[in-house]
């Protein structure tokens, strides 16, 4: 396992796309630019804390592409965020986003930091200093960030109110776009907070279309209880699914018969994570990864899913909530077990797509109703998915492969029409 650990995210994430690039044979100047972000911004920024010292964060913005649209991508708060990860996350968005259509390039960024170590008070200046020291490197029409890890709607508030106000007057009005993700009563969208979670329930939706399987029974385990993971295992459960097992940073729980989504999630609202539930017995993380089910959710961090708990499996399918959560060892026991994989980039994708809406009605001034947002949402990750199946098919190749084909196939040929520079 930690000899997986130790590779490169960044060159995990170019070996991804690069497999892909072999089969359609992909131009050699595409894959050069591919292979490297277009713009990596390192911020140092000093905030003062509650107790009136001084602590410099290290704050980043890796822009990787823009030849469709605004870079566009989360922001992470964590303490092991460092520069190859959000390289590699950034790499990741651009994929996503030509997979879905949608006219957004690809980005990421982040601050090494742990938020459970300060106050509301000092993540409020961390974010504004943050903000201020990206400045016009992000913008409505240049570069869009979004919650992520460590991150929700009240830091993109933040982001938004602090931009706005080194914004010209007149023009403050405007910039409510320069993020999404953020609370309906500054701009956000409905459906936004639980669209990643609900576009994974889709992913499962079409894989019981296209096997037969029925979605009433499913037994589901899930790695990661935070947004994606809680929201997704609500949706699936309220949709008939038994979700056997659920694990996060404080424990894992099981239950045979299913857990009670509902109270687990008011359960960690209460106490900061599933650990100690009392309606289930807790087993361990390893344990997790042998519970016998249907389907497994790996939505924590990256590089969880390694050689030897894809050995330990008893599913017939992984679906990527979080991203880059299967190692390439990983990968291949998987595909040499028959275990089917739907990819991150595929399978995660409702965040972003919703995400598109809430620029567009900050766009237009409008704004959707949730019947509006779940239709669309449904709409784009279905045709995204039938791509899949179809290039998969024709190509004979897994469906991450087949997921980098379409994408690299909608940037070969914007970069075919528009040319490279000059």
């Amino acid at each position: 396992m930690s000899e997986e650990r130790q590779r490169s995210l960044h060159q995990v994430a170019v070996e991804q796309f690069q497999r892909a690039a072999d089969i359609i044979d992909l131009k050699p100047q595409y894959r050069e630019i591919l292979s490297h972000p277009k713009n990596e911004i390192i911020v140092n920024f000093p905030v003062k804390l509650d107790d009136r010292s001084t602590k410099v964060f290290t704050g980043y913005r890796i822009q990787h592409n823009n030849i469709l649209g605004p870079f566009k991508g989360g922001l992470r708060f964590h303490p092991q965020v460092d520069l190859d990860e959000v390289r590699a996350l950034a790499a990741w968005m651009t994929f996503k986003t030509a997979l879905a259509g949608i006219p957004f390039g690809g980005a990421k960024g982040g601050i090494t930091i742990d938020p459970s170590q300060y106050s509301e008070e000092e993540m409020a200046r961390v974010v504004r200093r943050f903000t201020h020291a990206l400045g016009g490197n992000i913008g409505p029409e240049h570069d869009i960030p979004a919650p992520d890890m460590g991150t929700n709607s009240q830091t993109m508030d933040w982001v938004m109110d602090t931009y706005a106000n080194i914004t010209p007057p007149g023009a403050r009005q405007s910039v409510k776009g320069v993020v999404t993700g953020k609370s309906l009563a500054c701009g956000g969208s409905l459906g936004r907070e639980e669209a990643t979670g609900q576009g994974v329930l889709y992913a499962l939706r079409h894989w019981c279309g296209e096997t037969s399987a029925r979605l009433e029974g499913l037994k589901v385990t899930v790695q990661g209880f935070g947004n994606v993971g809680s929201h997704f295992a609500e949706l699936a459960a309220d949709a008939g699914c038994h979700i056997v097992a659920v694990a996060d940073h404080t424990g894992t729980v099981r239950a045979d018969g299913g857990l009670d989504i509902h109270k687990l999630r008011s359960w960690v609202a209460d106490t900061g994570g599933v650990g100690g539930f009392p309606a289930a017995d807790e087993i361990t993380t390893e344990e997790l990864f042998s519970e016998e089910a249907d389907v497994f959710v790996p939505a924590a961090l990256e590089n969880q899913l390694t050689a030897i708990r894809a050995r330990s499996l008893k599913v017939r399918l992984v679906i990527e909530a979080a991203n880059g959560p299967t190692t390439p060892h990983g990968e291949a026991v998987l595909a040499d077990r028959g275990i089917e994989v739907i990819p991150d980039i595929l399978a995660n994708s409702g965040g972003v797509v919703v995400s598109y809406f809430e620029w567009l009605q900050n766009k237009t001034s409008m704004a959707w109703s949730l019947t509006d947002v779940d239709e669309r949402l449904r709409s784009i990750v279905w045709a995204a998915h039938d791509e899949v199946v179809v290039t998969a098919a024709q190509h004979q190749c897994s469906r991450r492969d087949a997921a980098y084909i379409v994408a690299l196939n909608r940037l070969a040929d914007a970069y075919n029409r528009r040319g490279i520079f000059p």
